[in-house]
């Protein structure tokens, strides 16, 4: 199946690779000239990365929820920034949006920017999730696809789909070639958080899960050459 627009979820620990921390720079060059051949297949792309390499603040309990979730809204932020330049280095444009304003580092967000931005051929970063605390990146990239109108949402993660269990600790767990958003809610399956399920589920979003260390996974995967597992919405 060819996509006209998807929205691309890529974790902040994959993008640091085996340091676990900051960025492993030719994971994200690699990252890079993946989407460099979307987008010259014709097809639009906007990014949403979550803070992980850099910000957890769900574990601490030190430090008030809300201000825990604004470092981590800040973590984007850097993530986007830096991939950014990472693409228009191999020669991409780019855009980067927030919910909030940063001066002249970001643009703010609106759904005609993104998507003006998009036809025009630029890759359109998401950053500072929703801009409200309680909110995860899973749910901000839920909230991005639907409001932008995106075919599906590509997830690439450290894992090659959606399994039964987790694989890391049951080597005889399943992998689905295909799940509903149903069976995810039923089974608790937690590939996104419960808001970021609900919402797809309800708004008709498919969601394919993917590992990002296989060769060419975004390129196949975004082209329709589906090798991880497609969350369905029946």
């Amino acid at each position: 199946m060819k996509y006209n627009r998807v929205l691309l979820k890529l974790s902040g620990e994959a993008l640091a690779g085996d340091k676990k921390t900051g960025f492993d720079e030719a994971t994200c060059i690699s990252v890079a000239k993946q989407v460099k051949q979307l987008v010259e297949d014709g097809v639009q792309v906007a990014i949403v990365i979550g803070g992980g390499n850099f910000w957890r603040g769900r574990s601490s309990e030190t430090i008030d929820r809300t201000k825990a979730d604004q470092i981590g809204m800040l973590a984007t932020v850097m993530n986007c920034i830096y991939v950014s330049e990472i693409f228009r280095y191999v020669g991409m444009q780019t855009a980067i949006l927030t919910p909030f304003a940063l001066g002249s580092m970001t643009e703010l967000f609106s759904k005609d920017l993104a998507v003006n931005s998009m036809k025009q051929g630029k890759v359109v970063f998401l950053a500072g999730g929703t801009g409200h605390p309680y909110f995860s990146t899973d749910t901000a990239t839920a909230l991005r696809a639907i409001e932008l109108e995106c075919d599906i949402i590509l997830m690439a993660r450290a894992v090659d789909g959606v399994y039964d269990s987790d694989p890391k600790v049951n080597p005889a767990a399943k992998k689905y070639d295909t799940v509903s958003y149903q069976e995810l809610l039923d089974k608790k399956l937690a590939i996104l958080d419960l808001t970021a399920t609900v919402m797809c589920m309800q708004n008709k979003v498919p969601l394919l899960v993917f590992s990002l260390n296989e060769e060419n996974s975004i390129v196949n995967n975004g082209n329709g050459t589906i090798t991880g597992t497609v969350v369905t919405v029946e």
